[in-house]
């Protein structure tokens, strides 16, 4: 039998930052994962200080304050949040 083994701790992110058009999130072994932030409209909306508040755990990321949470494996499967909708579909 074969068996897929993962080091999870190479998954488990170690940053996270957002500047004003993308998420930006390290992970253990170094991959950077980039998303556009529209993909997270509560991110998008947040403040700077909102963003700065942020949780990791060894499977996703928290932000208490505006009560979002991703997980790493629906940030590497480019999963959107319900109801994102690109910027230029949004000002149509």
């Amino acid at each position: 039998m074969n068996t897929l083994e993962i080091d999870l701790e190479r998954l488990e992110p170690v940053s996270v930052r957002c500047d004003a058009s993308y998420l930006h999130v390290t992970l253990g072994d170094g991959v950077i994962i980039t998303t556009p932030l529209w993909w997270y409209p509560r991110l998008l909306a947040a403040t700077p200080e909102d963003l700065a508040q942020v949780e990791l755990s060894p499977f996703g990321i928290h932000w208490p304050t505006i009560d979002e949470d991703l997980s790493i494996t629906g940030l590497i499967e480019g999963r959107k949040a319900p109801g994102a909708t690109p910027p230029a579909e949004a000002a149509e």
